[in-house]
């Protein structure tokens, strides 16, 4: 990954311009190879850029990359570059580089804001546009890439992560009240809201355009309607398994071009295991697998991984971790996300992508397998309650959601505790409260946050994202 930041400030340029340094600086973990900067005082604009270098390792890929008074800083990865680049040669365009960062700026040049359609990948990135005055920020489809914004007093400021705003003494820290209820709910805060007032994430799926001190945003993709759409071919399961095979094949194929050493996270469970097969299946020589065991019982998957790693003849690397690297790891948090984060997860997968970026650079893992292939479950469990409730008429069955919505979700927890370990295993459920909002009603804008807003989660459209590439211990998480 890389680390992207930028300002506008007529008033204050000049300590913006000194303090632009030391706040790119706090994104070096992000890029560690490069750092680059490109100054319009006349407009009162710094840009500034940290390189992890992935392909085209040569110094004609650094950032910021400008031509014919267009520049761009840009973090992310455009996996069918190459297509798009030929494109652009035929339009006559003319290449300095190897990299898919100046395939996007040509293709800025050449079709505008249209460029966003043609892109598949993961990126978040601004373009400043010299010959118009105006600013282009963009985000993928499905946020897996950061991008924050801050304007108050006539600043503009961007970045890939809010503590690179902290750098600026005059970036107001003040809490937006509205966000604790949300992180509360959610135990995170969902775009476009963040912990401090008049900042935000940029919508995935969404470009923004700064333009005479004036901010306009606009959605460029929507998840595809597929309302009957099953019912419109007649399914030929053989025939639908080979095509699902052959698009996972080409996703996972078309992530691994890389001038960098690559592996891949592997838990043992079924969307990671398909995603290190099909590595394995396209790669000539053993793909490097990396995974992290816990000595209780419950909590290892260590085993699981090292079966498939053996049955998949993978180079494969554990590491165990005791309780107490475990807790060392929590002072951390904060400085890792920046704002209020509740998951526990983020302790192993900061732990394991640590692991792995001791040893490779580049990392795909399985991330998003359950939300495109319905494995958790309330969706199965949803499916069929819904089809025992479509018996009962309307009004029973709204007394019936009033009913739960009244009772305690403690005393419902402290009913359902003593018999969790003796239930069927899809009913032994981590976090209970968390799912049963999710299945009672209570959270009934919860599928649309999450849809829209989460950092990597949604994977529908097929050709976007099957998975998605872990750059450092800092990307991971």
């Amino acid at each position: 990954m890389c680390g992207i930041i930028g300002f506008i400030s007529k008033d204050n340029f000049n300590y913006f311009k000194r303090m632009l340094p030391q706040a790119v600086l706090s994104l070096h973990h992000r890029g560690p190879d490069d750092s680059g900067f490109f100054y319009d005082e006349k407009i009162g604009l710094g840009l500034a850029h940290r390189r992890l270098s992935i392909i085209d390792l040569s110094s004609a890929g650094r950032q910021p990359m400008t031509s014919d008074d267009v520049s761009i800083i840009y973090n992310g990865e455009i996996y069918n570059f190459k297509k798009i680049r030929k494109i652009l040669e035929e339009f006559g365009h003319k290449f300095k580089s190897n990299t898919d960062t100046e395939v996007v700026l040509k293709s800025y040049m050449q079709w505008g804001v249209d460029c966003l359609e043609k892109f598949i990948g993961m990126f978040a990135f601004a373009i400043w546009d010299g010959r118009k005055r105006r600013l282009f920020l963009a985000r993928d489809r499905i946020g897996i890439k950061p991008l924050y914004y801050h304007f108050s007093n006539g600043t503009f400021l961007f970045a890939s992560e809010l503590k690179a705003f902290m750098a600026f003494n005059i970036f107001n820290k003040d809490i937006d009240s509205d966000s604790i209820p949300l992180f509360l709910h959610y135990l995170y805060i969902p775009a476009p809201g963040t912990v401090f007032k008049n900042t935000f994430k940029l919508l995935p799926g969404h470009f923004l355009i700064y333009e005479n001190n004036t901010i306009k945003t606009n959605s460029y993709w929507q998840y595809p309607d597929v309302k009957g759409e099953l019912n419109s071919f007649e399914i030929n399961e053989e025939e639908k398994l080979q095509q699902l095979d052959d698009l996972l094949t080409q996703a996972v194929s078309d992530r691994m071009i890389s001038d960098v050493p690559l592996g891949a996270l592997l838990s043992g469970g079924i969307d990671s295991s398909i995603v290190v097969a099909l590595m394995q299946k396209v790669n000539s020589s053993p793909v490097r697998t990396f995974s992290i065991g816990f000595k209780e019982k419950g909590y290892n998957e260590a085993k699981w991984a090292a079966k498939v790693a053996t049955h998949l003849n993978t180079d494969h690397t554990e590491l165990y971790v005791t309780p107490k690297e475990a807790i060392e790891v929590i002072p951390m948090l904060p400085g890792i996300y920046d704002e209020p984060f509740a998951d526990s997860s983020a302790i192993p997968t900061f732990l394991v992508s640590k692991l792995t970026r001791s040893h490779v650079t580049v990392a795909l893992s399985g991330d998003g397998g359950d939300e495109q292939f319905a494995g958790y479950v309330r969706y199965w469990s949803t499916k069929s309650a819904v089809k025992g409730l479509r018996y009962i008429p309307v009004p029973v069955r709204k007394f019936i959601s009033d009913l739960l919505k009244a009772i305690p979700l403690n005393w419902i927890e402290s009913c359902y505790l003593p018999f969790r370990d003796i239930l069927p295993q899809p009913f032994r459920v981590a976090n209970f409260p968390d799912k049963w909002q999710k299945t009672d009603g209570h959270d009934k804008q919860d599928i649309n946050f999450r849809a829209v807003q989460n950092d990597h989660l949604l994977l529908v459209k097929r050709r976007t994202a099957v998975t998605y590439r872990k750059t450092s211990s800092r990307e991971s998480i």
